[in-house]
């Protein structure tokens, strides 16, 4: 039996890490550094393409993008998948936040995602991330994090819009939470 490996996972609180992805447009994001007229974002990592579940929930989030924007939250969702493999995703998608790609494994790693082999060719051809959900703040702190190690654990999309918009109204000055070890 193989012994278990442990990976630092990031801690509500802390300051995201120096992260960029790429997209279709050859644009370079760094993840945490928002667009313009918001200063959230909602960080979301997907398995890519091979992943049914992970097309289900960027479809479904994307209709809840505007919600997101008026509470000055950007969005923007990464995988390692290949820039070939995103644009072959497209068909299957309906988003207009910014897909990015070639997440690697040491971003992977500085992340504290659950990275996965896949079983087979006809999956991808690469070790991929786990499902994960980051919100990072205007001084680029994280403020929820959430990381899976399965695709069908991760966070209710209407929850989590409805969650952040509420935390965004100034009256309810909600701390960040479990910052508490």
């Amino acid at each position: 039996m193989s012994q278990p490996t442990f990976s630092q996972k990031l801690q509500a609180g802390s300051t995201f890490p120096d992260i960029s992805v790429t997209d279709l447009h050859g644009k370079a994001h760094t993840l945490g550094q928002t667009g313009e007229g918001q200063d959230w974002q909602l960080i979301v990592v997907y398995r890519g393409k091979h992943c049914p579940i992970c097309t289900k929930y960027l479809n479904k989030l994307a209709k809840h993008k505007n919600k997101l924007m008026d509470a000055g939250v950007d969005v923007i969702a990464v995988s390692a998948d290949s820039k070939d493999q995103l644009e072959s995703h497209l068909d299957d998608l309906s988003v207009d936040f910014t897909l990015g790609y070639g997440l690697s494994e040491d971003n992977m790693k500085a992340l504290g995602l659950y990275i996965s082999a896949p079983r087979s060719e006809q999956e991808t051809d690469h070790s991929f991330a786990e499902p994960a959900i980051f919100v990072v703040d205007q001084e680029n702190k994280i403020r929820i994090v959430d990381i899976s190690n399965a695709p069908f654990s991760r966070p209710d999309v209407d929850i989590l819009v409805d969650g952040l918009q509420w935390l965004r109204k100034p009256d309810n000055d909600y701390p960040i939470r479990g910052t508490h070890s």
